[in-house]
Formats: structure tokens, C-alpha cells, sequence
């Protein structure tokens, strides 16, 4: 069963890669395959702050996508969260460089990033080790511009 809607997540996430980016998808892409998520980016101090805390429930496919200014140690609490999440930390170019699964609702543990993180994906918890995403994939979005490991496409307008 859990094959299947791994498959199922994949196949319903699935957009070419290559395609144009938008600031409210991300895709992440691994040796499983790729998924693409609906985010909302929290690109501010005040944005950061809120996340996800007060969320009841979240579709499976959605999420929130943190951006710094630069790349940094980033460190996040669970207070005021009503949800399990996964957090997916993501250097410069938009590599995973590791995944927290199943942090816990309202636990106030600090959870530590590591050095050298622009971006931090926030998920339903548990979905990342369904899907498979782990340290080595991909993300592709906007916020990591034109020398990210899969930049997005530009426009003729751009």
C-alpha cells in the first residue's frame, strides 16, 4: 500500500522539471523520482517567525518554503505548531543537505540545520521518508537563482 501512494504522490506531483518555476511550487527531485509541492515562502523575519504555527491540517502535497538572505545556521522550535512536520534543510544551489522527520508538535527542542543553509522546506511529517527525499536531492525554485543545480527556466521577458 505504501508503495503505491508513493507511486500515486509522484505521479500526481509530477511536472517536467525543466519547466518554468513559480515562487509558490518547489520540486524536489531524487533518484525516486521528483514531487512538487504548492508552498507559501516565508522570505522575511516576521514570515519566518509565524511558519506553520497554528496550522490544523495541511494538504499532503503543500508545504512552506523559509528563504534567508544568505547562507547561514538556521535553527527551528515546534511552539505553537499543531502538526508533525519534516524539515528539509537546503544549501545555496538547492541541495538537500539533511532532513529532520517528524518534529513534534508544540516541542520547544531546538532543531539545529548546520551550516551553510539558504532555504528550509517545511512538509507534513512523515512524507519525506515516503517519498524518499533525503540528503543528496534537489530542490528547484526561484530562490536559489541561475547557478542553482536546477536553475529555472528564463523567459525571454525576464
Amino acid at each position: 500500500m505504501k508503495c503505491y501512494l508513493t507511486a500515486a504522490l509522484i505521479v500526481l506531483a509530477g511536472q517536467p522539471v525543466w519547466g518554468l518555476c513559480a515562487e509558490d511550487k518547489v520540486a524536489v527531485v531524487g533518484d525516486w523520482g521528483q514531487a512538487t509541492f504548492t508552498v507559501d515562502v516565508a522570505d522575511d523575519p516576521q514570515e519566518r517567525a509565524q511558519g506553520l504555527m497554528f496550522v490544523e491540517q495541511m494538504p499532503t502535497l503543500a508545504g512552506m518554503l523559509f528563504v534567508y538572505e544568505e547562507p547561514q545556521r538556521v535553527s527551528f522550535w515546534m511552539k505553537n505548531t499543531l502538526i508533525p512536520l519534516d524539515m528539509v534543510f537546503v544549501g545555496p544551489l538547492g541541495e538537500v543537505m539533511s532532513v529532520h522527520e517528524n518534529a513534534i508538535p508544540g516541542d520547544l527542542t531546538a532543531i539545529p540545520s548546520g551550516d551553510g543553509i539558504l532555504a528550509v522546506l517545511e512538509i507534513n511529517g512523515g512524507l519525506a521518508a515516503r517519498l524518499g527525499i533525503a540528503e543528496g536531492d534537489v530542490l528547484q525554485h526561484p530562490s536559489f537563482g541561475a547557478d542553482a543545480i536546477l536553475p529555472c527556466e528564463q523567459t525571454s521577458e525576464s
